[in-house]
């Protein structure tokens, strides 16, 4: 996404990872900035936004796109995990628009762009905490987009199956993906649905149809989930 933003233009783009090693490669790599920062800790989130605008001084469009996986069911996954991935793939979204928010509000425009899944819309069969975090992911999306979108708040929420990065499935088990496709490829439907400001930001197009079966008849899916995990398991 970083050099899609910049072969679009961008004035700058600024990376930030865990990994303060690995994300100052990336960014010598790519020709922009690098920072480290644990999106789990919204004084991390804090100082990153607020040394961004020190330099550049706004910011047009933030991705909130730190992830991982999360294995395990009800019972067998324990607290710490569900906790992990609370914290990772909703709070730092969170964290994320309480920083960015106050300078985009006064300038009345500005661009949030948060990493879901497709296991937000729909189900992650063999994980829980990634399914249900993940789903709150979509819903806080829904949420800031209610609520600022008529203040010049722009939000949309990408949720992509399988892509060919460190979190790619290892397998293509059933139900599990309808193809693992390139970063560059997401990249270039994210820069196409933020053009058109499009809420869902859906790199395998196969995802909206099964969310429209989804909600035409609950009961249905969730009778077919559960034939799908039977066959899965």
């Amino acid at each position: 996404m970083a050099k899609a933003f910049l072969s679009q233009g961008a004035e700058a783009v600024v990376l930030a990872d865990l990994d303060e090693q690995a994300v100052q490669a990336a960014a010598a790599d790519i020709g922009c900035e690098g920072y480290a920062c644990n999106v789990t800790r919204e004084n991390d989130v804090q100082t990153l936004v607020e040394r961004v605008l020190q330099k550049h001084g706004h910011i047009d469009l933030f991705c909130s796109n730190a992830g991982a996986g999360g294995q395990g069911l009800l019972t067998d996954a324990p607290n710490e995990v569900w906790q992990q991935q609370w914290e990772l793939h909703v709070m730092s979204h969170l964290y994320a628009a309480r920083a960015v928010l106050p300078g985009m509000l006064e300038r009345g425009e500005g661009y949030l762009l948060n990493t879901a899944s497709a296991a937000g819309l729909l189900a992650a069969i063999g994980s829980g905490p990634y399914t249900v975090s993940k789903a709150a992911a979509v819903k806080l999306a829904e949420f800031l987009s209610i609520t600022h979108g008529d203040e010049g708040i722009r939000v949309s929420v990408l949720c992509p199956q399988g892509v060919n990065t460190a979190m790619a499935p290892r397998s293509l088990g059933d139900g599990q993906t309808d193809g693992i496709i390139e970063p560059e490829q997401l990249a270039q439907t994210v820069v196409e649905a933020i053009a058109e400001e499009r809420f869902y930001v859906l790199p395998h197009p196969e995802v909206e149809d099964y969310v429209r079966r989804k909600g035409d008849n609950i009961d249905r899916w969730l009778s077919g989930m559960r034939r799908l995990r039977k066959r899965s398991t």
